[in-house]
């Protein structure tokens, strides 16, 4: 793979914050900011951060997707060292940061100390903006000294999102030709969906695990991509809104869907031999498609800005009528803007695979 030249300086949550010895909590007391500004978050909180953000370290994977698409040169870390097949699709300065855990999340993590060592001028988390992510900045920055923001990460709220933190990074110019591309995919998808009646619309079954039977309702993180492409989500009615469930093959075979997404290989390469689903009309038809997931998924892990390749993929897939390109060439357009590499011959059998 041809990589373009590049700058670099270098969902219930638990998380147990680790105890500061006295001598970082009065190091920490002793900082101060030369020049500094107030900013609003998302969730209300007044924070005031450095005029200039050079250091960002991201509390969750969400939020370390956004702060590499938007500004990569000042991401510290990562909360999980990508592995060599993500590596592949990251601009190799990013690639080689070090892993230093998560402060959000199940089974946090993240050792301030290590935070604190990594002298970040910004902690940064795009995620929920509830009581419980409020009072984890709030703890966090007084403990630490770091500012530490909060950004509405439901995907409503994406594009402000984006300008956002363009605005408190101080990478305006790069937020604004993402916000812009997020915007034109949105409604391209939403015009491309409302041009066909729902009754005329795909059917689609979202198949999680090997087996295949864990899925989402609609209005989930995992499902919305699917619906905001003009998808039915045949889930929906038996099981109700949002979530993961374990569905059973009764309830597929009654659903019947006509195309099945899938974010799990085993599942795709198995699904013709597993007893019953060849009876369901999507694998008659061969309508089952696996998800890309590199470097990160195209329908979720995590549910962020990286999905809209996945918006842009199942609108093309569900009306492709309406399709102005062909996926390589999407995609390549997709990973040259967001993530600053360039997708070669080489590089696209391991990424697009069967969908080719």
């Amino acid at each position: 793979m041809r990589r373009f030249a590049a700058r670099f300086a270098s969902c219930g949550r638990r998380f147990v914050l680790p105890v500061l010895g006295a001598g970082v909590l009065l190091a920490v007391s002793a900082l101060e900011t030369a020049s500094a500004r107030i900013v609003v978050d998302s969730a209300g909180r007044r924070i005031e951060i450095p005029d200039r953000i050079e250091r960002i370290v991201a509390a969750g994977p969400p939020a370390s997707v956004l702060v590499y698409v938007l500004a990569p040169e000042k991401l510290v870390g990562w909360n999980r060292k990508p592995s060599p097949a993500e590596a592949a699709f990251l601009a190799p300065a990013a690639a080689r940061l070090p892993e230093i855990g998560r402060i959000t999340g199940r089974g946090g993590t993240a050792n301030l100390e290590v935070i604190l060592a990594a002298k970040p001028d910004l902690i940064v988390d795009f995620a929920s903006i509830a009581n419980t992510y409020v009072s984890l900045a709030d703890r966090v920055q007084e403990q630490t000294g770091i500012p530490y923001i909060l950004i509405d990460g439901r995907f409503d709220n994406t594009v402000a999102a984006i300008r956002m933190f363009g605005d408190i990074a101080g990478v305006r110019e790069r937020a604004e030709q993402i916000a812009a591309y997020a915007e034109n995919v949105l409604r391209e998808a939403a015009h491309a969906a409302q041009a066909v009646p729902p009754d005329k619309r795909p059917r689609v079954y979202l198949a999680r695990r090997p087996n295949g039977l864990e899925t989402g309702g609609r209005g989930s993180i995992n499902t919305e991509i699917i619906e905001r492409a003009g998808g039915i989500n045949v889930a929906d009615a038996a099981l109700g809104e949002g979530g993961l469930y374990d569905a059973s093959l009764e309830q597929l075979l009654a659903w019947n869907p006509d195309t099945i997404i899938t974010v799990d290989r085993k599942f795709f390469e198995t699904v013709r031999t597993l007893p019953g689903w060849s009876q369901i009309e999507a694998v008659r038809r061969n309508r089952v498609f696996l998800s890309p997931a590199l470097p990160y998924g195209w329908i979720d892990f995590p549910p962020l800005v990286n999905r809209f390749i996945g918006l842009e993929w199942l609108s093309g897939l569900f009306f492709p009528q309406d399709r102005q390109s062909d996926l390589a060439e999407t995609a390549a357009g997709f990973y040259r803007l967001f993530y600053q590499v360039e997708i070669d011959a080489a590089a696209r059998e391991p990424l697009l695979g069967p969908l080719r």
